[in-house]
């Protein structure tokens, strides 16, 4: 009796154990992926001088939220480990270090900042792990050929600076032109694509130019400085505390330049408010997502569904931040790319997905702006559209401008 129930068990055991087996060969897997579980890694400057954008993580946060809610991807849970790094290049590399060789993540994904960015590029390259649509819009993440496991989102900072210096060459062709920039890549790109658009005519053009470091208590000397070049029109290349800071000094300087500030400075909640509406008047920028403050979005069905997940899953986040709207849609894509893997949840399969997004159409994308990538091109994002601040929120004007080249 007891031979035939230990028997019996071990058959029942390792029938359990083949029909395991059948799932388990069903999935092919890499590190942080499971029948149940996609666990995925991130570092955000939750603290520190870029703490405003803090909140696209918190975003992020609850749009896997809701997709775990509604079953996960194929079954499977998104675990997002997302820790703070106070955009603090060291203390990137530090927690991802960890998120790679302690919590064995899958990927990671939309890392903030330039600087933090490029402190953990080789590492994951080396390691072959994706570092995934990176929250940062320098040139640079768009080579394939020298860093495979790494890939933008939003426009180029460059082709960005070139559509303002198009339309500053095209509207006020004897501007003089003064830029502050943040003193590294991310900054550096507006320089070179501003000189870009302006053409032939930049060396004339461009009268002044100024950089800041994140650890400078102020930008205010730097302002004061291009207004006393003589400057008519100011482009400010800078994170959301410096460019309100920025358009602050503009305006009790009583300056009034063509004013351009850069589209990851545009939240109405973290530049223009802070630095007040009426000194917010007629500034210029470009953007690629739908702004929720902007009237025109708000019976749309896009925006109905947007707010309603706010207000279910992130209802601490701010209705006016463009950045809760920039971390839905990233996370969407992020989720797409996940979908498309299938049962195959490899490192190289996920990047393979990544490179082979077509036309997609993100529900808070401005009309006319698509995520679309290829293995030579990675960079998803190439439309934006011009738009000035009045009242209380950007008016768009102009078309939708798409540009890659020079």
């Amino acid at each position: 009796m007891t031979t035939k129930h230990i028997t019996a068990t071990s058959l029942a055991v390792a029938a359990l154990a083949l029909g395991s087996g059948l799932v388990w060969a069903a999935g092919q897997y890499g590190p942080g992926a499971s029948d149940t579980e996609i666990k995925i890694g991130q570092s955000m400057p939750y603290s520190g001088p870029a703490s405003a954008y803090g909140t696209i993580g918190k975003a992020e946060a609850a749009y896997f939220a809701m997709i775990n809610e509604q079953g996960g991807i194929n079954g499977r849970k998104i675990n997002l480990i997302s820790r703070d790094d106070g955009y603090s290049p060291p203390k990137t590399v530090e927690v991802v270090r960890k998120l790679v060789e302690e919590d064995q993540v899958l990927l990671t994904f939309n890392i903030l900042g330039t600087p933090p960015n490029t402190a953990v590029q080789g590492y994951l390259n080396d390691n072959k792990v994706p570092q995934l649509f990176v929250a940062t819009g320098a040139d640079k993440w768009n080579d394939p050929k020298k860093f495979p496991w790494t890939m933008g989102w939003q426009p180029s900072y460059r082709i960005e600076a070139r559509i303002y210096g198009r339309f500053v060459l095209k509207n006020f062709p004897n501007a003089k032109v003064a830029i502050v920039y943040q003193n590294d890549d991310f900054g550096k790109d507006y320089l070179t694509g501003l000189r870009e658009g302006l053409g032939d005519k930049a060396d004339k053009m461009i009268v002044a130019n100024n950089t800041y470091e994140t650890t400078d208590p102020t930008i205010d000397s730097q302002i004061v400085a291009l207004q006393g070049s003589g400057a008519d029109t100011l482009l400010v290349a800078a994170i959301p505390k410096f460019a309100a800071q920025a358009v602050r000094k503009v305006a009790d300087l009583g300056w009034k330049p063509n004013f351009f500030i850069t589209n990851v400075s545009a939240s109405v909640k973290s530049v223009m408010q802070p630095a007040g509406f009426d000194k917010s008047q007629g500034i210029i920028t470009a953007g690629y997502l739908k702004d929720p403050n902007d009237p025109q979005w708000q019976s749309s069905t896009e925006y109905k569904d947007w707010l309603e997940w706010m207000k279910k899953y992130y209802s601490a986040g701010s209705l006016a931040d463009v950045n809760n709207v920039y971390g839905y849609s990233v996370a969407e894509t992020m989720v797409q790319v996940l979908k498309a893997a299938g049962n195959n949840l490899t490192r190289d399969n996920i990047m393979k997905q990544a490179a082979g997004i077509h036309d997609l159409k993100l529900p808070m994308a401005l009309p006319g702006v698509v995520v679309s990538t290829s293995v030579t091109d990675f960079a998803p994002i190439k439309q934006m559209q011009l738009q000035k601040f009045e009242g209380e929120t950007w008016k768009l004007f102009g078309e939708v401008i798409s540009g890659s080249g020079s």
